[in-house]
């Protein structure tokens, strides 16, 4: 069973994402930052990295910079976004291998995109929406 952490700041976000999870068989750890995400990682190891952008304490770029810069971890990540600027948040991203996904989402849409990355190479940098 894959284990995937959760980086979510947002409670409902948290528990329909972690019930979505659980029922396709991850085994799933939930922090509503991006200080206690990159403790978690410091603790053990996950399969996959969800985060929003926008939380308190440490964002998601900066959790996503930690995670490929500082601890070299080579997981899948899905960085979800609701900013307007996904062209400029993909700028940022370039070079990390983060697939960005835009808020609001669909939980199955985002089940499938998991089961994907965990069983074939991460896809190029790209944004479900439009600018």
């Amino acid at each position: 069973m894959a284990k995937i952490l959760l980086a979510e700041d947002e409670p409902h976000i948290i528990r329909i994402m972690h019930m979505w999870l659980v029922r396709h068989g991850y085994d799933v750890v939930d922090c509503t930052n991006g200080a206690q995400a990159i403790a978690q990682l410091r603790g053990e190891p996950v399969d996959l990295l969800i985060t929003d952008m926008n939380m308190p304490e440490i964002d998601g770029l900066q959790l996503v910079r930690a995670v490929r810069n500082e601890f070299k971890m080579t997981m899948p990540i899905i960085l979800l976004s609701a900013r307007c600027d996904q062209s400029e948040l993909l700028q940022q991203v370039a070079g990390l291998n983060v697939n960005l996904r835009a808020k609001p989402f669909t939980p199955s849409r985002l089940v499938d995109d998991i089961m994907r990355l965990l069983n074939e190479q991460p896809a190029p940098e790209k944004s479900e929406c439009a600018d």
